[in-house]
């Protein structure tokens, strides 16, 4: 009997709070929040989740309520170190990404996923990780490096592992 290991998959923090957000009338973000509930009860099962301390810290902030609803969904995960080599190559994808500073957390959850040999990450963060031109950047910088480069994409093209 073959044993079949699960991919992993690390999870950013937009997807955690879509999936613990009050429902609302915006159209747009009410069809984020049932793509991640959906993505969560069905697809997240078949995946071994993984999260790091950046996470933690950023679902950890704000609204003491929602914050305890957003710490308790990622219960249970495996939370990856953000070794200094995770902070070096988040500082190169930080360089070269001309993002916002108060979007540097962003370079780390890059970096943690690609240097912990993670399969997937998701987010819903399509400006500054899972948008076109970031994905080519950061392939780019991992190819220079030797790096394997983990899909990076929104739950919804996510549906099916």
């Amino acid at each position: 009997m073959t044993v079949m290991s699960l991919s992993s998959v690390y999870i950013e923090t937009t997807v955690i709070g879509y999936y613990t957000a009050r429902r609302t009338r915006d159209i747009v973000t009410a069809a984020h929040q049932e793509i991640t509930r959906e993505w969560w009860d069905v697809t997240l099962p078949k995946l071994q989740p993984y999260i790091s301390q950046v996470v933690i810290d950023e679902v950890s902030r704000g609204d003491e309520s929602a914050a305890a609803d957003r710490t308790a969904a990622v219960e249970g995960f495996f939370v990856l170190e953000v070794t200094p080599e995770v902070v070096a190559l988040a500082e190169e994808y930080f360089a070269v990404l001309d993002i916002p500073e108060k979007a540097k957390n962003d370079s780390l959850h890059l970096a943690t996923a690609v240097m912990h040999g993670i399969d997937y990450l998701v987010s819903w963060n399509c400006t500054h990780i899972a948008a076109a031109r970031v994905r080519g950047v950061v392939d780019e910088l991992n190819d220079e490096h030797g790096y394997a480069t983990p899909v990076i994409c929104t739950p919804e093209e996510l549906m099916e592992v």
